[in-house]
């Protein structure tokens, strides 16, 4: 892997210890821990990297209570010394959650294979074995995490994305919208649900009447941090379809390539022959996503955020795709249902979800939400 060096970082003056270049005794191998919110900071801006580039990175995460403030200095400064000592310059040592857990970040490891990673682990799990007492050795938790392999899956249930500590409520920037955005959406889709009540009965009796099948169709969908949920809306295929043709088409436009049989290459499929004659139009008048205001109400969605992909949908996404749907909880509208809906290429409705990400506010919210019913009843766009 490469060079010694005693410190990850450069020792920096600090006014607390006066204008000497050389800190107090025991004070430097804890200065050279990157504090928690840069690190977080310099992970997230190598995941964006990294998205470009498609270079690798490690993550090691080095846990254990003894790290506490008063009652593991040695043991910290003996593991912070080995892992200075058995890295590159280029690697960068911090706090992914302060006195408990410390985070190696190995930026650029390239296309790394088995071997690669199985030489890294072995080495760094082998330096603190002799650097620190085989008791403490067995009370550390260490672990590897390469990106960004280890997002081509969603994760198990409660498995935290260890990518992504800045999204978390730990790291949050302290503000009101989050609240006032789940408020929102409990009055909204409340009202709504009593408001279209008449609506909600009048389809799911025409969807009853008009084919053989439930009226409501339920399907698993990736919510925020690849949580699966049920999701709910009217059903407008007939029932016990083949989805092979669905899932084809979505494989051929999230790789961009090919005719897909639109003209466009656009993300909902036209024609589609597995779709009822009122299927058309509910699905032109976006009727068919009413029921979604339950997924609202019960959490599992937004008034407003991207739209929730199937599995076999996000098996499919490249890395900066998967942003779309770890960064915020998916929506029931959202700009790309009032600026774009099918006229967008998938590429291009990403983009609009990311952006949406960037400047969500309740205010932006709010002008998606007056913007949606002009979108639903002109079925610009629609399929």
């Amino acid at each position: 892997m490469a060079t010694n060096k005693s410190v990850l970082l450069p020792w920096i003056k600090n006014p607390s210890y006066g204008d000497d270049s050389t800190p107090p005794v025991g004070k430097q191998l804890q200065l050279a821990v990157i504090q928690e919110a840069a690190f977080v900071q310099m992970l997230r801006l190598e995941r964006r990297r990294t998205e470009r580039s498609g270079k690798q990175f490690m993550l090691v995460l080095i846990s254990g209570e003894e790290f506490r403030a008063g009652s593991g200095t040695t043991l910290l400064n003996n593991v912070v010394a080995t892992i200075s000592s058995c890295t590159r310059e280029t690697d960068f040592l911090g706090w992914y959650e302060r006195d408990t857990t410390l985070g190696l970040l190995m930026t650029e490891i390239g296309q790394a294979d088995t071997a690669t990673i199985n030489i890294i682990v072995q080495k760094i799990s082998c330096a603190l074995q002799n650097a620190v007492s085989p008791e403490s050795f067995h009370r550390l938790t260490m672990i590897f995490r390469l990106f960004p392999q280890e997002i081509e899956k969603r994760p198990k249930e409660n498995e935290p994305f260890s990518f992504y500590p800045d999204l978390s409520r730990r790291h949050a920037i302290p503000k009101h919208g989050a609240p006032v955005k789940r408020a929102m959406d409990i009055v909204g889709s409340f009202i709504a649900l009593l408001l279209f009540l008449p609506v909600l009965a009048l389809i799911g009796a025409l969807v009853k009447l008009t084919s053989k099948g439930p009226v409501l169709f339920c399907q698993k969908r990736i919510g925020q941090y690849g949580k699966e949920f049920t999701f709910f809306k009217f059903r407008t295929m007939h029932a016990d379809n083949d989805p092979a043709i669905h899932r084809e088409y979505v494989t051929r436009l999230i790789a961009g390539g090919g005719d897909l049989g639109n003209g466009k290459g656009i993300y909902k499929l036209i024609n589609d022959p597995r779709i009822t004659p009122l299927g058309r139009f509910l699905r032109r008048s976006s009727l068919d996503e009413l029921p979604q205001f339950i997924n609202v109400l019960m959490g599992d969605m937004s008034l407003v955020g991207p739209r929730p992909p199937l599995l076999y949908e996000y098996e499919r996404y490249q890395t900066w795709h998967k942003r779309r749907v770890l960064e915020l909880k998916p929506g029931l509208t959202g700009l790309w249902q009032v600026e774009g809906r099918s006229r967008k290429t998938f590429d291009e409705m990403v983009r609009m979800d990311l952006r949406y990400a960037h400047i969500h506010s309740i205010w932006v919210d709010l002008r998606i939400i007056c913007q949606t019913p002009r979108a639903m009843f002109s079925g610009r766009g629609a399929c």
